[in-house]
């Protein structure tokens, strides 16, 4: 994960770093701003992650995770078609509810403030139509909160029938979201004061997703399952030990990838990018080729 906070001479080099060290995907926050980072530069996701795909040639691209809270659907999956284009298909739409009430991206907008029940309504919506809209040209779309017609998609994405859309969701209903409509799943966890309380919770999280898989008719091993490490109380990346437990007890829990933040020089996610150089050394050798 690299954050949208650079200008581009010094963001460059990261992106392309990680496609040198051999990931697989590189994602970047789709905020307006995100929490006590919001005083300092920002930068959007997908001129960013265009950018990124213009100096990258291999690595999959994503955004973690887009939301209906500053997006329209329609204009977003023009968007979304030309980063595919771009990309030559190696774009992600990681895609979540948003965030609660009290974070920036709604306060900036002056958003209305949802119940739960009506975030996962509205994120129903955005799916419902991101889907359509991707994959049939002059779509039409109803419903309480977003609306097309006769929306044109043409040339259409490079990937089909649609790019892959990995769902965030740490709850029943929008788990059932991720069954339906997704590529893969990602969560951050239920929380926890300490790292074996965050993994319990992940675990339980495992449980209930296989149930919707199973509710859903869906292959549970074609579904690719996305961790983030950093959503425990201890940074991945705060040491080499660290780092592979985590991969160890994601894989141990059916995981197919997991997620970390690059190391920044304070604040959140604070660590030395020497870990990061340690870790690709030692132990992204160690992981089974995909």
């Amino acid at each position: 994960m690299i954050l949208p906070e650079d200008r581009w001479w010094a963001a460059e080099p990261k992106w392309r770093a990680a496609e040198e060290y051999g990931f697989d995907h590189a994602w970047t926050y789709d905020h307006l701003g995100w929490r006590s980072l919001v005083d300092g530069p920002w930068f959007s996701a997908v001129p960013t992650l265009t950018a990124a795909a213009m100096v990258t040639s291999r690595i999959g691209l994503g955004t973690f995770v887009a939301s209906p809270v500053a997006r329209h659907p329609v204009p977003f999956a023009r968007e979304l078609i030309t980063l595919d284009d771009v990309s030559d298909g190696r774009f992600v739409l990681g895609v979540g509810a948003g965030v609660e009430h009290e974070r920036y991206d709604v306060q900036v907008l002056d958003g209305p403030r949802l119940t739960n029940r009506q975030r996962v309504d509205r994120f129903t919506e955005f799916a419902e139509a991101l889907d359509g809209l991707l994959m049939t040209d002059r779509f039409d779309y109803s419903g309480e909160y977003f609306t097309a017609v006769g929306a044109r998609n043409l040339p259409g994405t490079v990937q089909r029938p649609r790019l892959p859309f990995v769902v965030a969701a740490n709850g029943p209903r929008t788990m059932t979201l991720a069954a339906r409509f997704g590529a893969g799943w990602v969560t951050t966890g239920r929380g926890g004061t300490t790292p074996d309380e965050w993994w319990q919770g992940v675990a339980d999280l495992v449980k209930v997703f296989d149930q919707r898989l199973e509710d859903a008719g869906r292959d549970g091993s074609t579904m690719q399952r996305y961790l983030s490490l950093d959503a425990s109380p201890t940074y991945s990346l705060s040491s080499v030990a660290v780092f592979r437990e985590g991969v160890e007890r994601a894989y141990a829990l059916g995981f197919t990838d997991v997620i970390s933040h690059w190391p920044r020089s304070s604040g959140p996610y604070e660590g030395h990018e020497s870990v990061l150089e340690q870790v690709v050394d030692s132990v992204l050798p160690e992981l089974p080729e995909k």
